[in-house]
C-alpha cells in the first residue's frame, strides 16, 4: 500500500522541481534552438531549400480528424499509466491522470534524455500519496511496455516491410541501431532482475563524496537510506504489477498499443490530406523506426534529432516542398500542442505545491 502524504517521507523535487524558474527558461530555449537546427537541416540538406505551404491542412475535415486522433492519443497515454497504477494497487483520479499526461509531455521534452518527465510524474504522484518507489515503478513499467512494443517490432520491420530497408541508407546507422538495442535491452534486463547492481555504484559514489567531505554526515545517511528504501520498493513494484489484476495488466498493454498506434498515425493523416496515396503500414513502419532512434537521443525531447530522422526516413516518399511542412505539422500535433498545455499545467501545479506543501 502507498504511504499517506502525512508521512515524513519527502521527495527532493518537492523543494526544487527541475521545471522551475531559470532552468525552465534555459531548457525551453535549448529545445527551440535544437528544433530550429533540425528543421533547417531538413530544409537545406534533404529538401533542397524547397518549402511550400498547402492550404489543405486547414480543411475542416482534416482539423476534425486531427482533433479526434488527438483525443485518442492523449486519452490512451493517460489510461496506460492509470491501469499500471491500478495493477500496482494504487488509485489516482482520472482528472489527475489527465494533468499528469501534459506535465509529462512538457517536462520530458525540455529536459535532456527525456528523464525529466518521469521524475516530474513521480513528484506529482508523491503529492497525491503514492510512495516514490511505487511511482517510479509505475512510470518505468509504462516506459518498458512501450519499449517492448517498439523494439520488438523494429527488427521485424527492417526485414519484412516493403520499403523499410530503403528508408535507412546507411549501414553504419543499422549497426548503431543494433548496438543501441542490445544496450537498451540489457539495461532493462538488469533493471528488472538485478536492480541492486545499479544501486551499488550509486552508493559507492555517495560514499566517495562523503569521504571527500563534499557530502555531510546527515545528508549522506539520509540519501543512502532513501536510495535503499526506494530501490526496494521499485524492485517490488514489478512483482506487484505482474501479480496485479489481469484485467488491469491487459488494459495497460492494450492502451499502450492504442497510444503508439495513434502516435504513429499522425503522419499518415497528414500525408493523405496532402494527396499522397501511401500504404498505411509502410508509414507505421517508418514511424516505429523513427521513434526507435529518438529513444536514444541525448537532446531534450529528441529535439533536432527527431526532425532530422523523420526527414531522412520520409525523404523518398514525400515531395521536397512538403517535407518541412509535414515534419513541423507532425511535431506540432504530437509534441508542441501538448507542451503548450503542459506549460500551464506544470505552472499551476508548482503554485499549488507552494500553497500546500507536504508536511
Amino acid at each position: 500500500m502507498s504511504q499517506p502524504p502525512s508521512q515524513p517521507e519527502r521527495f527532493e523535487l518537492e523543494k526544487e522541481p527541475a521545471f522551475r524558474g531559470k532552468r525552465l527558461l534555459l531548457f525551453t530555449l535549448l529545445f527551440v534552438l535544437l528544433t530550429f537546427l533540425g528543421v533547417y537541416a531538413i530544409y537545406s540538406q534533404i529538401a533542397g531549400h524547397a518549402l511550400a505551404w498547402d492550404s489543405r491542412l486547414l480543411d475542416p475535415r482534416f482539423l476534425v480528424a486531427s482533433l479526434l486522433l488527438l483525443l485518442v492519443y492523449f486519452t490512451a497515454d493517460g489510461l496506460r499509466l492509470w491501469f499500471v497504477l491500478r495493477a500496482l494497487g494504487e488509485q489516482i483520479p482520472l482528472s489527475a491522470i489527465g494533468r499528469l499526461v501534459f506535465l509529462n509531455i512538457f517536462v520530458s521534452n525540455i529536459t535532456p534524455l527525456a528523464t525529466g518527465g518521469g521524475v516530474a510524474q513521480v513528484w506529482f504522484m508523491r503529492r497525491r500519496g503514492v510512495a516514490v518507489g511505487t511511482a517510479l515503478s509505475a512510470t518505468t513499467i509504462r516506459t518498458v511496455l512501450a519499449v517492448l512494443f517498439i523494439f520488438s517490432a523494429t527488427p521485424v520491420l527492417l526485414m519484412l516491410l516493403p520499403g523499410a530497408q530503403q528508408a535507412i541508407t546507411s549501414d553504419a546507422l543499422i549497426r548503431a541501431l543494433a548496438v543501441s538495442l542490445l544496450i537498451y535491452v540489457g539495461f532493462f534486463v538488469v533493471l528488472l532482475t538485478r536492480p541492486g547492481w545499479l544501486l551499488r555504484p550509486v552508493l559507492v559514489f555517495l560514499a566517495l563524496l562523503h569521504r571527500l567531505r563534499l557530502l555531510g554526515d546527515q545528508r549522506h545517511r539520509r540519501w543512502r537510506h532513501r536510495l535503499v528504501r526506494e530501490s526496494r520498493r521499485f524492485a517490488r513494484g514489478f512483482g506487484r504489477y505482474l501479480r496485479g489484476a489481469w484485467l488491469d495488466i491487459a488494459a495497460s498493454l492494450l492502451f499502450t498499443a492504442v497510444f503508439l498506434l495513434a502516435l504513429f498515425s499522425f503522419p499518415a493523416l497528414l500525408l493523405w490530406t496532402l494527396g499522397y496515396g501511401i500504404d498505411y503500414w509502410m508509414i507505421i513502419g517508418r514511424m516505429i523506426m523513427t521513434t526507435f532512434v529518438m529513444y536514444f537521443s541525448p537532446t531534450p525531447g529528441a529535439s533536432g534529432i527527431a526532425e532530422g530522422v523523420f526527414g531522412q526516413f520520409f525523404r523518398d516518399i514525400v515531395d521536397p516542398s512538403h517535407l518541412v511542412l509535414v515534419t513541423l505539422a507532425w511535431r506540432a500535433l504530437t509534441i508542441y500542442l501538448g507542451m503548450l498545455i503542459g506549460l500551464f499545467v506544470s505552472q499551476h501545479e508548482l503554485v499549488r505545491a507552494r500553497r500546500h506543501p507536504l508536511p
